[in-house]
């Protein structure tokens, strides 16, 4: 049996093909994630992985989607989505599988 704690892992990836990390697995990569409202990430895509958003408390914007705890998004290889917590939310966020590198982020378009 080994203990760890989220505090000791990278913004709450705690399972994937890193370090540090509670589970060490090259097929998927589980987060818990807690924002404050106003926390945002820039609009990005993965080309391989296909990424999984549930909402555990709070609201966020995903995309222009409005989701609310209970809610689940998902995102396949290609899809390009950005973040935005509405409230204090937290979230689990599984990709599968898991590739390094696989977040790349979108210009967006100005006109």
């Amino acid at each position: 049996m080994t203990q760890r704690t989220l505090d000791e892992m990278v913004r709450g990836w705690f399972v994937g093909d890193f370090e540090p990390t509670a589970y060490r697995s090259s097929e998927v990569e589980v987060a818990i994630k807690h924002y404050a409202a106003g926390d945002a990430e820039e609009r990005h895509v993965h080309k391989v992985a296909t990424e999984l958003t549930a909402v555990v408390s709070g609201s966020v914007r995903m995309d222009g989607r409005e989701l609310h705890a209970g809610d689940i998004l998902r995102l396949d290889p290609g899809e390009p989505c950005d973040f935005l917590a509405l409230t204090d939310a937290t979230v689990v966020a599984v990709k599968l599988p898991a590739v390094a590198g696989d977040k790349y982020l979108v210009e967006e378009d100005r006109c």
